[in-house]
């Protein structure tokens, strides 16, 4: 069937509202893909943060320098995988010191660092998270303390 010359094909224009309505969709999936990297990157970061500021402890040899080195480990570590927290607490729990020698006994590290995520926040997403991670390392059983 063949169309009058002087009227439009009903199909024009709809690639301009394809377009209008595909675009926004698009660009909130990949926002949220990035999103969901950062946190996902954040995390990893704390984790390992945690995991430094425990095996940093327990290479002292008192309680009170092993929860200065845990703290300082995990800072340096938070730094050097360039995460940037808003705030962040550091808790080692060396209590593991007090066990006698021969006595297994580990030193819990907790890192808790706020994230900012105010670049990459998309309406209904907060703007920061709190990241909170737990990690445990041995103490040498027979290294006295």
């Amino acid at each position: 069937m063949s169309w009058p010359r002087n009227r439009r094909d009903p199909e024009e224009g709809s690639a301009a509202i394809e377009a209008a309505i595909a675009v926004p969709a698009f660009m909130l999936f990949v926002l949220l893909v990035i999103f969901g990297g950062r946190v996902a990157m954040a995390h990893q970061a704390v984790q390992s943060a945690a995991a430094e500021a425990a095996r940093t402890a327990t290479l002292e040899r008192t309680e009170g320098a092993a929860q200065g080195s845990g703290a300082s480990g995990a800072a340096a570590s938070l730094t050097s995988q360039g995460l940037h927290c808003i705030s962040q607490h550091v808790d080692v729990d060396a209590s593991g010191f007090t066990a006698p020698v021969g006595t297994p006994a580990t030193i819990r590290a907790t890192v808790r660092c706020t994230v900012d995520l105010s670049d990459v926040s998309v309406p209904g997403v907060p703007g920061s998270m709190t990241i909170t991670e737990t990690m445990t390392s041995p103490l040498d059983t027979y290294r006295e303390r």
